[in-house]
This record gives structure tokens, C-alpha cells and sequence, in this order.
């Protein structure tokens, strides 16, 4: 008797549209479940990320009951046969689904300790967006470039991961402004503040933080003015930025303070005026 029908002998063939059944019901009571939550986390936006992390809980323990309910019902177990044959079997099988298992049991992991939860901004493996799905073999990422990416939970295990809001619904940007090295830095500081905390995105409830410095830029030497503030909702963390980038520099504009590049220009068009004098 080869393998094949040894392991037939433990399925009950007539219970196996009662198994269907009872998973497909699951599957579509799971499916209306899951919208259900969605929908009251897009309604009720304060508690997004908790309904986010109720709909993963649920998903993942609604497929481990229809996995368990699925197999009790057409597997066989008072045969003495399966004594025999069940450390070959589970072998065989272990070492088919080894990876799907390591994954599995990683996330487990991932929702126990809670490294990340559904609905964060996260840096991984050279990618950075907001988890969407922690399943029961990867965890599913959308870039900020609206790209879905597909990550194995074991992955998470061994390399390290950067969580921007760890939870919470708010986020910190930091957003860098370059000055010629000759400009104004107060006048600059003060307006990219203004502009910062009157924008519509911008969470006051937590502190704002404005950093100079001087760096060098290719062959010139710059000042740069980093803002740290946060959004009120990750999901608007690059509209913050553009938001916050525009009005500023039509501020810095209007004050006539030059970035680098202007103020680079305007040094070289004056060396040509002299040299035309």
C-alpha cells in the first residue's frame, strides 16, 4: 500500500461536503465580518487602527477554527492503522509545508507581540507603507507609491523593522528645507514654522521641533532647517508634506530668501555682469 492510499483510508469521503460546506460558510460569514469592520473604522476614524486589529485577530482565528473543523470532520482518528503511519505522514508533510508552517507560526508571533499592528507606516526589507494584512503567511504592505507588497511573516523574525506611529493614529514627518549658507536662517525658521502649524494636516496636540545646521550640498555649503511635526492621520503624511513644502517655499519666495541653487545663480550672474563692466 504506497502512501497515497494509506493516507485515503483516514479521509471519511462522505463527510466531505458537510466540510466544504462549513467552510464556505465561514469564509463568507469572515468575508461580511471583515467589511463590517472596515466600514466602522473608516465611520468612526479615531479608532481606525483598533478596528484594523480586530479584523486581523478575527481573520486569523476564524481560518485556524475552519482549518481544525475542516480536518476533524473528514479525518479519521480511531483507525489503528494511523498509529502506523502517522509519524511518516507527518514527515511527509512537515517537510512539504515546512516554510508555510515557519510563516504560520510567525504569525502568531507578529500578533502576540505586536511588533507592528494592521494600519501602521512601517520601513521593512528596503520598503516603507501602511500594513494592510497580517495573514497567516505574510503580511501585506501598500507603499506610499500605491504598490501592494508580500512579505513572509518569517521574514519579520530575523531582520529588524521600523514602526512610524506603533499604534497610533497620529504620526511624526520631518521635513528638510535648504538655504544658501548667506540667508536668513531666523526669518526662514520662523516662516516654515507658520507654515507648518497653520496647515491643515498638522497635529498640535503634540510638539512641533524646528532643527538648523550647516551641511555641505556637492561643492557648496547650505543651511538646512528640518521641521518635526506630526500629522493628525498617517494615511496624510505626504499630502502634510506637500502641503507644508509648497507654502513654504512660496513664503521664503516672497521674503526673498534664495535656496541654494537661486542663490547660486544669482552669485554667478553677478560675476558675469562685473566682468562684463
Amino acid at each position: 500500500m504506497d502512501d497515497t492510499q494509506q493516507l485515503l483510508q483516514f479521509i471519511n469521503l462522505q463527510r466531505v461536503p458537510f466540510a466544504i460546506g462549513i467552510l464556505v460558510v465561514g469564509l463568507v460569514l469572515n468575508r461580511l465580518a471583515l467589511g463590517f469592520l472596515d466600514d466602522l473604522g473608516e465611520r468612526f476614524g479615531n479608532q481606525r487602527l483598533l478596528f484594523k486589529k480586530l479584523s486581523a485577530l478575527l481573520r486569523f482565528s476564524v481560518y485556524v477554527i475552519l482549518f481544525g473543523i475542516t480536518v476533524s470532520s473528514v479525518v479519521v482518528l480511531e483507525s489503528e492503522a494511523l498509529i502506523a503511519v502517522a509519524g511518516t505522514i507527518g514527515v511527509a508533510v512537515g517537510f512539504a509545508f515546512k516554510d508555510l508552517l515557519a510563516s504560520l507560526m510567525a504569525g502568531v508571533i507578529l500578533l502576540m507581540d505586536e511588533p507592528f499592528q494592521v494600519g501602521d507606516r512601517v520601513a521593512f526589507g528596503g520598503y516603507y507603507g501602511e500594513i494592510s494584512e497580517i495573514g497567516l503567511r505574510s503580511v501585506r504592505m501598500i507603499t506610499l507609491d500605491d504598490n501592494l507588497v508580500t512579505i513572509p511573516n518569517n521574514k519579520f523574525l530575523n531582520e529588524a523593522s521600523a514602526s512610524a506611529n506603533a499604534g497610533a493614529l497620529d504620526c511624526m514627518v520631518v521635513i528638510p528645507f535648504y538655504l544658501g549658507a548667506a540667508e536668513d536662517f531666523v526669518a526662514a525658521r520662523r516662516l516654515i514654522e507658520e507654515a507648518t502649524a497653520t496647515s491643515r494636516y498638522v497635529f498640535l496636540d503634540k510638539p512641533m521641533t524646528s532643527l538648523v545646521s550647516d551641511e555641505f550640498m556637492g561643492e557648496r555649503f547650505v543651511t538646512v532647517i528640518r521641521i518635526k511635526a506630526y500629522v493628525f492621520d498617517a494615511r496624510y503624511e505626504k499630502a502634510f508634506a506637500s502641503d507644508v513644502t509648497e507654502r513654504v517655499k512660496l513664503a521664503l519666495r516672497a521674503a526673498g530668501i534664495c535656496t541654494p541653487d537661486q542663490q547660486y545663480r544669482d552669485l554667478e550672474m553677478n560675476g558675469r555682469e562685473m566682468q562684463g563692466v
